[in-house]
């Protein structure tokens, strides 16, 4: 292989060196502080000089504000967009709409390491010949991400591989990274100042470390498609161990579509690979007691000629405590009864509900939990391009929500687990697929 084959020609567009030395990271933010305070000063003189009282995020969320914040986060990379991207699709409609607008914008917003600092990068993991060992490795990544971007590379063999490659500085600056999103969510006043977040902090430290180690993503790879042999719904890749280190993850590339394009499928075939997915996430919760805890839609791939689902990503690959387990079994268990109070019991148990909430909102809680059973409990498959039910869940969480005191942080494994539900039933509701959520839900829990 030539010097050649990893050009700049290659990964000209969005190239964009990530910082890697902890001052430089550190100097970003305080740049992204700095032009955020500058553009809400300059926000609300402008609205005071309209006779306007502004809010704090009527001056935070200003088109200007949530370009830099995205553009900053986006280059900073690591665990400061990841956050963001945590953060923005795990809520979903339940932040409040200043913060999620703002960081909505960094779900496909990421650049890319220019060709030399990639050059760099696989230097130093495989050593300055490391193009000798390919017959092909191109500079342009297919996929770029908050952690890290994937390559296509052909082995002299022929074999077809996706490699991926950590961003420079990622691992060292995680514990920062965390700290100074916190930092920006407290100063813009959208979280009360009530709210404990060190648990929380400390658990997405602690993950964003494992999801750095492309070693243990490669032995998670592994033991996924252990437990998937024989079922033909599903495809994972095969790990090249010989490639990969803890920086750089090396598996067999698996051809397949953006999952999103199913879209455009017959009806049953939505169904059949949305029913697949959640046989999936019920399997991971209740039989392999692991789970693959980040629902990106990028996750995943689909084949329409095998109609298999390409599973993608295994970094947040986490064991499921017992307690959370059986925490989602009697809240299954109470959802099948259709007993209102033992649902509403069964969430406070699991800590979706706070008891101080439901002391406070007993009737918003009572109507959520009406509202969502009468749409499961209708006759036939559940419709989930039939979003009735979610302005009513809206609205009562609205009201809920604007009272900050009663704000609480659910149990850590409790948020991690409930990502990948909700992230499915998101994925599932833009395919908008009908599936008998009942009928598998009594099976896994059988």
């Amino acid at each position: 292989m030539n010097d050649d084959d990893v050009s700049a020609e290659a990964g000209e567009e969005a190239g964009r060196a990530v910082p890697s030395g902890r001052l430089a990271r550190l100097g970003g933010f305080g740049r992204l502080a700095g032009g955020v305070a500058g553009g809400m000063i300059a926000e609300g003189a402008r609205r005071l000089a309209a006779g306007e009282r502004p809010r704090m995020g009527d001056l935070l969320l200003t088109p200007g504000n949530a370009a830099r914040v995205a553009d900053r986060l986006s280059h900073l990379r690591g665990a400061a967009m990841k956050m963001g991207q945590m953060i923005s699709m795990d809520a979903g409609d339940l932040l409040p709409p200043e913060l999620s607008t703002l960081l909505a914008r960094l779900r496909n917003q990421a650049y890319r390491m220019p060709p030399a600092q990639l050059a760099q990068v696989l230097s130093k993991e495989w050593g300055a010949d490391w193009r000798r060992r390919f017959r092909y490795f191109d500079a342009a990544p297919v996929a770029a991400a908050s952690i890290g971007q994937v390559h296509r590379a052909t082995l002299p063999d022929g074999r077809l591989l996706a490699v991926k490659v950590q961003y420079p500085g990622v691992r060292e600056s995680i514990d920062a990274d965390v700290d100074n999103v916190a930092t920006l969510l407290r100063v813009s006043g959208l979280l009360p100042s009530s709210l404990d977040l060190k648990p929380l902090l400390a658990e997405a430290k602690r993950q964003l470390a494992e999801e750095a180690d492309y070693r243990r993503e490669g032995a998670e790879m592994t033991r996924y498609a252990e437990r998937l042999a024989g079922d033909p719904r599903y495809v994972v890749p095969e790990l090249v161990p010989e490639l990969t280190t803890d920086r750089v993850l090396a598996m067999t590339f698996v051809e397949g579509r953006a999952v999103e394009t199913l879209a455009d499928a017959p009806q049953e075939t939505r169904d059949q690979a949305v029913t697949a997915l959640i046989e999936l996430v019920l399997a991971e919760l209740f039989r392999f007691g692991v789970m693959q805890t980040d629902p990106n839609f990028a996750n995943y791939r689909w084949q329409p000629e095998t109609g298999r689902l390409v599973l993608l990503d295994f970094g947040a690959a986490r064991p499921v405590p017992k307690e959370t387990v059986a925490a989602y079994r009697a809240l299954g268990q109470a959802g099948l009864s259709g007993n209102a109070d033992a649902i509403r019991e069964a969430a406070i148990g699991a800590g979706f509900l706070g008891e101080a909430a439901v002391a406070a909102h007993r009737p918003s809680v009572d109507r959520i939990i009406a509202a969502v059973q009468a749409t499961i409990a209708r006759p036939g498959p559940f419709d989930f391009g039939d979003r009735a039910f979610v302005p009513v869940v809206r609205e009562e969480a609205r009201v809920m929500l604007a009272d900050r005191d009663t704000w609480h942080v659910p149990p850590i494994e409790t948020l991690f687990v409930q990502r990948k539900v909700s992230g499915t039933a998101l994925l599932a509701a833009r395919l908008s697929a009908r599936v008998d959520i009942l009928g598998l839900v009594a099976r896994a829990l059988a």
